[in-house]
């Protein structure tokens, strides 16, 4: 570490304040010594006893000043230095120079039955957008989370901090198009360029490349974007877009709608090689919450191959490729690889750093995993999903002030997503002691969903109310498909059930449940950490308990 760096530091780590706070305090208190003690004939002795020991606590004041910080949680280790300069991480292709939000284009046709051409309109600039040197393009789930809300444009530019907003219209007439775009400068407001456009359909792929070359062009950068392939179906293309619209749904119906669309999209185009990543992105959400995971991992585990063989430069599929070789095969380093490969093509990709982020979390690589998680953060702000993945991960390491940021950034963004997914928030109050918070969160999300969660049960066994977290558990188990081994497991370790628990995780590892790499660190499995049978299933799935147990808190 340079001296500058050294210097940093202990700025950041408050040892400037502590040094100047223990001398003036310190003094005082010598002050008060010499001028106290002799008239009350106090030792000699004592007095200079009094002083030693102060000038002895200087630096071991500054010692622990570096080690560790004050918080409203009580005393915590203070964090390492920034852990994106202490970690080679691919750069992001990014600038601070441009940037631009492109938002979901309005559906202005009669019937408003081609929502989903307007997103997919907006997805493809895009996509095409992203690969412009020099230019931030805020992510997808970001952009399109203020699709039908009332924000203003200064508020959605400062959430994603762009300086620009890409927004519009289509209206579909049979097999006509008319599109407009403007281009908005979210700094003043002012409009500073706009056009419509009227096309047939089969024009459909030009017309977005002119678009973008327009936008392209009033940012004064340079684009060079390939044609289109000449064989390219615009009835492939429109069940393409059906597809990515409800791919993005968290409902089985709509996923499984989304296969439906994205097949028959293959089955007019066989080189449309989204179609397959869509396949793929839409098993993996499948799993797990709907579908057992040896139903549906090998399906996302093709669908990616074939995208691949298609573009081996499609940073998506590699993602997907690489869940279905971390759980199927329970092979971290052939996951990490791809993950790599993944960022690599595309460092500005959410799925990229997410699944990147939790991997490293699983193998207790807590630096990475939180460099990782920052930057999801960072490229995707107005995502929920990603915000309460961001809660949980925070909590595992003991983070408390970013996981109450994080979890309470999600209920904000949607707080309809409890319905899909348990509230991470309501975790983290829960090991916080604050058990009336966690429980109204929980109570909230069962009114969403008609049923009971896990991190519910978990909470009344944790509050000795053994009866309502069995009751709990069997409602939550009873309104589900399929449940997951590690789900079930959870409850069992609070209800000091560990054989159940142990017997539940042995049928996850067979099963492959996608969120069993996480026991490792979760606080809630600290109890098994003694447990010979719990770390045997840590080996078997790749994990090195040791270095797990030490990058958490618990």
């Amino acid at each position: 570490m340079t001296a500058k760096k050294f210097l940093a530091e202990l700025k950041r780590r408050k040892v400037y304040s502590v040094a100047v706070t223990y001398a003036v305090v310190g003094w005082l208190l010598i002050q008060v010594v010499t001028q106290v003690f002799p008239p009350f004939e106090i030792p000699n002795w004592t007095e200079r006893l009094v002083i030693i020991a102060i000038i002895i606590g200087f630096p071991v004041a500054l010692v622990l000043a570096w080690l560790f910080d004050f918080t409203r949680y009580g005393i915590i280790r203070t964090e390492d230095l920034s852990f994106e300069a202490r970690i080679e991480l691919p750069p992001l292709a990014s600038s601070t120079e441009k940037s631009i939000a492109v938002l979901p284009f309005n559906d202005l046709s009669a019937a408003k039955d081609h929502a989903y051409f307007g997103e997919g309109i907006a997805e493809e600039l895009l996509g095409a957008l992203a690969k412009v040197d020099g230019l931030r393009v805020a992510a997808r789930r970001s952009s399109f989370w203020f699709k039908n809300k009332e924000a203003e444009l200064s508020e959605i530019a400062t959430k994603l901090n762009v300086e620009h907003v890409l927004e519009g219209s289509v209206r579909r007439d049979g097999n006509r198009v008319r599109i407009t775009a403007e281009l908005i400068d979210a700094c003043d407001g002012f409009t500073i360029w706009s056009e419509t456009y009227e096309r047939e359909m089969h024009g459909i792929f030009a017309l977005q490349d002119e678009i973008t070359r327009s936008i392209v062009d009033t940012l004064k950068l340079k684009l060079e974007i390939s044609p289109p392939p000449a064989s390219r179906s615009t009835d492939a293309y429109e069940a393409y877009l059906q597809g990515l619209f409800y791919s993005d749904k968290s409902t089985e119906e709509a996923l499984r709608r989304s296969l439906e669309f994205f097949e028959r999209a293959l089955r007019k185009d066989p080189q449309l090689g989204g179609a397959w990543t869509g396949i793929a992105k839409a098993w993996l959400w499948l799993a797990d919450a709907y579908v057992p995971p040896l139903e549906a991992y090998p399906k996302v585990r093709e669908a990616a191959a074939n995208a691949l063989k298609i573009d081996d430069a499609e940073a998506e599929a590699h993602v997907y490729l690489a869940e279905s070789r971390r759980i199927l095969d329970w092979d971290l380093d052939g996951a990490e690889a791809e993950f790599n490969r993944a960022v690599e093509i595309d460092s500005n990709s959410t799925p990229s750093n997410y699944f990147f982020a939790a991997l490293y979390a699983a193998r207790g690589e807590r630096e990475k995993a939180l460099a990782y998680l920052r930057r999801t953060s960072k490229i995707d702000p107005a995502s929920l999903w990603v915000n309460n993945f961001a809660c949980e991960l925070y909590r595992y390491f003991g983070l408390y002030d970013e996981a109450i940021a994080a979890g309470e950034r999600a209920l904000q963004l949607d707080p309809t997503f409890m319905a899909y997914g348990e509230p991470a928030l309501a975790a983290l109050y829960r090991e916080m002691g604050q058990v009336d918070k966690a429980i109204a969160i929980y109570e909230k999300a069962r009114s969403l969903t008609g049923w009971p969660g896990f991190g519910l049960a978990i909470t009344f066994a944790r509050m000795n109310r053994p009866e309502e977290a069995h009751e709990t558990l069997a409602a939550a188990i009873a309104k589900r498909r399929y449940t997951a081994g590690d789900a079930i497991a959870h409850v069992h370790v609070a209800l000091h059930a560990h054989d159940d628990a142990i017997r539940e995780l042995e049928r996850a590892c067979d099963e492959r449940s996608s969120s069993l790499h996480m026991i490792g660190i979760a606080p809630e499995f600290a109890p098994l950490r003694s447990d010979r049978r719990f770390i045997s299933i840590l080996q078997k799935i790749g994990l090195e308990p040791e270095k797990v147990f030490a990058a958490t808190v618990a």
